[in-house]
Parts: structure tokens; C-alpha cells; sequence
């Protein structure tokens, strides 16, 4: 069925609608199609005038530009708003997919390293990644370290021990990155598939509800009629009806939803209070460096918005650290010697200071209060309305 319903032949069906039937099918289906400047005219031109309630109207309405222009805006805002909810869930399931193969990488080099390297035999690591999902990871890196600033471990055994502990890690991790694929998963299929609310709809077109509703009906029966001939006439709607009945509406999403997803520029938003700090802490959320809770925060506020340290200045959900995730995911070196060489600079120990060596002074902590976490603020705020194009 997939294969003779296509997008040209659901926009070509739209087209051939009665003007109310076109508007109604490209609000219903804003997240594929656009409202055109002809639609939003005739959208201002239909809506109630609450100055004529009774009496004698005018044969020629007369509509402002400032009307129209509002139609115009309020289209563009669900515009961007159902499209950047769609793109955002796409970048969680290709952020996460990315992730899971990157990990998957760098578990192969762990193994592989203790094999080789370390000598250590394929029970054991078989063992340990039994054990990784009821370990508990910070007690046992904590007891490593202080074996280490005790000297009570050998450089190389400690790396060993290190090692072992980050191969549970990564198995943990790829374990919980599969999960919260799953549920991005069913996020974008359900976000692809819905089509904009009544309510929306009432707030650009600006009719009674009742109206919407007969006009929604109506419409939606010409189309799938429509749509029925067609295929009938193409001879693939008997085929398909052989095996079941079929829903076009339904179909048509089907077909709409395997449409590229558009690309939106997005702006730093926050996150981490500065972007620096961000791209800082995106860095080490790719290389493993973080605990397994931050990482947790750090994905929330990523794919979410959950974060407290986040300014978000986006209608709907910023997309601005998933497109960076992605960036930063591509451009990684992937290949057996990098990752090794990436695990080994990791599971190294810090290095002692030398007898009689002082350590190097802590870097100043600068104190926010309020007042001032205030004036940040507001400098922010004037900041991005610069930044943002004029209407």
C-alpha cells in the first residue's frame, strides 16, 4: 500500500480540494505542509467579525494588513512549534543510536585490551559483565583511588583494576542508552503520526468550534474519498483491501512520517550557563567522563529541557544541545587505536606530587548572589534579542 500511496499524490489530492478543504488538510498536517500566504488571507477574510454582530454586513469585507499578518504569525509559531518537537525527538533517537555504536566500540577495546594487555581470560570478562548490572560504581572507584594514594597498588595493576571497572561501566551504560532508545523510539513514531489539535487549529483559523468541527469532518471525508478513486483508478487499493481494511488516514501519516526531517537553526539556550561550560561537559559526557547520575542529568537537559541550569528561550523544546551532541558524535574517531589510546589515558592514575612538592593552587571560585545572578540574566535576554531577525 506504502509503496503506491507517496507524498506527491497526497500533496496532489490536498490541491485539488475546495479552498476550506486545503486550509483544513495543511493545518491538520502542518508538520508536512505549509500554510501559504493565500490561505492565511483567506483565513482572515473568513474569520467573524465580533463590530457586526446584527445588522447589515459589508458585501466586501475589508481586512487589514495587521490581521492577516496575525493569521501569518500565529501559522508560523505551530509551524515551528510542531516541527521542532518532531526534529527533537529524531535527534534523541539519532543521538542515541550513535551512542550506543560508539560505546559498543569502546566495550570491544576494553575487552580487548584486558585480554591482550592485561592478561586476563575470557571467564573473567564474561564475569564481569555479568556483574556490571548489580554493581554499585562509585564505592568501588572510591576504594581504587584510596588503594592508589595509599601506595598500596602498582601503576599498572591499578590501570587493570580500572579498566575492569570501566568495562562495567560501558555495559551499564549501552544497557541504559538501549532503554531510553526504545522510548525515543515511540516518542517520534507518536509525535510523527499526530496531526495538529482542534484547539490549535481554532487559534489560527479563529472560528467557532462547532464550525472547525463540521468543516473538519466534512473535509476529512473528502479527502479520503478522494484519495480512495485514485488508488482505485492506480488499481492498488483492491490489493490492499484484500488483506484488511484500510484507514488512508492513517496510511497517509504512515507516508508523511518517513519525510526527512527539517533542520533548524537553533541558538545557545542556557544550558550550563555559558556554552563553553557546555561543550566542556557535552565532551565528557561523550568520553565517559561523568558519573552515571550526571549523566542522567546531563541527557535530561539535553533531550527535555529538564535541566536548572538551563535559560531555555525556544517555543517548544531546544534542540540546540541534541544538534551539537550530533555534531561532536560525528566528528568522532571511532578507530581501535584511538579508543584505546582514549581508554588507557583514562584508566591512568593522577600522578603523585614529589617529596617536598607543594600542589598547584585552586583556581579562585567566584560567588554569584542574586542580585547579580539577575543582572546575568537580563544581559542574556538582551543578548538573544539581538540576535534574533526583525519581523
Amino acid at each position: 500500500m506504502n509503496a503506491t500511496l507517496t507524498f506527491d499524490l497526497i500533496e496532489s489530492t490536498i490541491a485539488a480540494l475546495p479552498v476550506q478543504g486545503r486550509i483544513m488538510l495543511r493545518l491538520l498536517l502542518l508538520p508536512y505542509f505549509d500554510v501559504t500566504q493565500e490561505d492565511c488571507e483567506f483565513i482572515a477574510s473568513d474569520q467573524p467579525d465580533s463590530r457586526m454582530v446584527s445588522g447589515k454586513k459589508l458585501v466586501v469585507p475589508v481586512i487589514s494588513k495587521e490581521k492577516i499578518q496575525a493569521v501569518v504569525d500565529r501559522a508560523a509559531q505551530y509551524r515551528r512549534y510542531v516541527r521542532i518537537k518532531r526534529e527533537r525527538a529524531w535527534l534523541q533517537v539519532e543521538g542515541l543510536q550513535k551512542l550506543i555504536q560508539l560505546n559498543s566500540a569502546k566495550l570491544a577495546a576494553a575487552a580487548d585490551l584486558l585480554r591482550t594487555r592485561f592478561e586476563v581470560p575470557a571467564e573473567r570478562l564474561e564475569e564481569l559483565k555479568r556483574e556490571a548490572r548489580a554493581m554499585v560504581p562509585k564505592p568501588a572507584l572510591r576504594s581504587l583511588d584510596q588503594q592508589w594514594d595509599r601506595d598500596e597498588i602498582e601503576e599498572e595493576s591499578y590501570r587493570k583494576a580500572r579498566l575492569c571497572l570501566e568495562l562495567q561501566f560501558l555495559v551499564r551504560r549501552i544497557d541504559r542508552e538501549r532503554r531510553q532508545l526504545e522510548i525515543a523510539e515511540r516518542e517520534l513514531q507518536t509525535i510523527s503520526r499526530a496531526p495538529l489539535q482542534d484547539h490549535e487549529i481554532g487559534h489560527i483559523w479563529g472560528i467557532p468550534a462547532g464550525a472547525l468541527m463540521a468543516r473538519k469532518v466534512k473535509f476529512l471525508s473528502t479527502y479520503t474519498q478522494a484519495l480512495q478513486s485514485k488508488l482505485s483508478a492506480a488499481g492498488a487499493l483492491p490489493q490492499a483491501q484484500a488483506q484488511g481494511p484500510v484507514d488512508l488516514w492513517k496510511e497517509t501519516f504512515t507516508v508523511l512520517s518517513k519525510r526527512p526531517v527539517e533542520r533548524s537553526l537553533a541558538h545557545y539556550d542556557g544550558l550550563e550557563q555559558t556554552e563553553d561550560a557546555f561543550m566542556v561537559k557535552l565532551q565528557a559526557f561523550v568520553a565517559n567522563r561523568l558519573p552515571e547520575d550526571a549523566q542522567t542529568k546531563f541527557w535530561l537537559s539535553l533531550g527535555k529541557g529538564g535541566s536548572s541550569n538551563a535559560v531555555h528561550a525556544e517555543e517548544g523544546w531546544s534542540v540546540f544541545g541534541l544538534q551539537k551532541l550530533c555534531a561532536v558524535l560525528a566528528e568522532a574517531d571511532q578507530s581501535r587505536e584511538a579508543l584505546e589510546d582514549e581508554l588507557l589515558a583514562l584508566v591512568s592514575p593522577q600522578p603523585k606530587l614529589a617529596p617536598g612538592e607543594l600542589p598547584p593552587p585552586a583556581p579562585e571560585k567566584i560567588e554569584i548572589n542574586e542580585m547579580t545572578q539577575h543582572v546575568l540574566n537580563s544581559m542574556f535576554g538582551e543578548v538573544r534579542s539581538a540576535q534574533e531577525p526583525g519581523p
